[in-house]
């Protein structure tokens, strides 16, 4: 596969969220991607211990804030060929989706992550 290029637009999975963004470096394993939009807000919780509960810290997940930039492994970077959605809105969709899907699931990890997303929305979302 040929290597991207500084300015291509991509997608990028880090940690458990999948981000719209631009690459603004190449390293030896990785792209520096600032962040333009969200795609999937990540799971919150123990990142060790995935949709479980009873863990020794649950921890609140933000998404990567817009213009954020962050390390993303070259295997994890794909090129981004739609139009770049707003940030906010994007943020707001994958929010929605993920409300959604713990909605869904009836377990404790669910409700405490609905807990966790109720509180981001409140920070994300304020007027």
């Amino acid at each position: 596969m040929s290597e991207l290029q500084v300015g291509t637009a991509v997608t990028g999975i880090y940690k458990t969220g999948k981000y719209i963004g631009e690459i603004t470096d190449i390293r030896p394993q990785h792209y520096l991607v600032r962040v333009l939009g969200v795609l999937k807000h990540p799971m919150q919780g123990d990142l060790h211990n995935p949709k479980e509960a009873d863990v020794l810290i649950f921890h609140e997940r933000r998404a990567l804030a817009f213009r954020e930039q962050a390390n993303i492994p070259k295997q994890m970077v794909k090129p981004f060929e739609e139009e770049i959605p707003d940030y906010k809105e994007s943020l707001k969709i994958a929010v929605d989706k993920m409300k959604n899907e713990l909605l869904g699931t009836s377990s404790q990890w669910a409700e405490m992550s609905l807990k966790m997303i109720d509180s981001l929305e409140k920070d994300y979302f304020k007027s």
